[in-house]
């Protein structure tokens, strides 16, 4: 018998944040996709070709290569979003990730500058 949309919400419900966040990260890697990229994704598909025609003003930083000076990158990471140590790191091990969200085309820039400048490969999207 499958479930109902309803029997899944109602069990999700009734479980804890952590059991709640076990079970995003376990579809994750049974589904192969990232829930975070899919959140990002949702809104620039309802701008449809309005959005197109529009000039991007926010950006995100996407790390893309810590490069040979991973430290000095670990510490730019951290300065720029306030990460801890263990975070920024993963953060850096784990590239291609997002530094920054929804950065204006100054911060954005000023971002990648300093990435760059501490070894990495950064895009903006």
């Amino acid at each position: 018998m499958a479930l109902s949309k309803d029997d899944i919400l109602n069990a999700i419900a009734e479980m804890s944040v952590m059991e709640v966040v076990e079970l995003v990260e376990a579809m994750e890697e049974k589904f192969n996709v990232s829930a975070a990229a899919a959140v990002a994704a949702a809104p620039a598909a309802a701008g449809g070709e309005a959005a197109a025609a529009e000039e991007q003003t926010e950006f995100d930083v996407v790390l893309t290569g810590a490069g040979e000076k991973k430290v000095n990158v670990i510490k730019a990471v951290r300065e720029l979003t306030g990460l801890g140590l263990k975070e920024a790191k993963e953060m850096v091990d784990s590239a291609p990730s997002t530094v920054k969200e929804a950065a204006s085309k100054d911060d954005a820039e000023a971002a990648k500058k300093k990435l760059e400048e501490a070894g990495a490969s950064v895009e903006l999207k």
